[in-house]
């Protein structure tokens, strides 16, 4: 008789890679901005924080988040920054939708 031992495996890039993505939107704040989002494409961080009422610094720090993650595009108008989701963010949002 033959017994096999399981391997452990390292994480490699594409663990990582989905790990990075998971963690980017595992906050409830951070899913209602990429809802948002998806109403209201490109936003600055000031109407972000007036449409969920929460203090702007609390949503620039879920928008900075959400960047790392690869979810969020920026553009820069003058003095603002506008927000955009990724379309794999729009791709998460669907899964989302269909967990609930």
């Amino acid at each position: 008789m033959q017994t096999t031992k399981s391997v452990i495996r390292r994480p490699g890039a594409r663990t990582k890679r989905l790990e990075r993505i998971v963690k980017g939107f595992a906050n409830h704040r951070r899913i209602e901005i990429l809802e948002l989002l998806e109403r209201y494409p490109e936003m600055c961080v000031s109407e972000i924080s007036k449409k969920l009422q929460i203090e702007m610094k609390t949503a620039s720090e879920h928008l900075r988040r959400l960047a790392i993650a690869g979810l969020l595009l920026k553009r820069y108008e003058g003095r603002e920054v506008r927000h955009a989701i990724t379309e794999q963010a729009r791709h998460i949002l669907s899964f989302l939708d269909k967990l609930a």
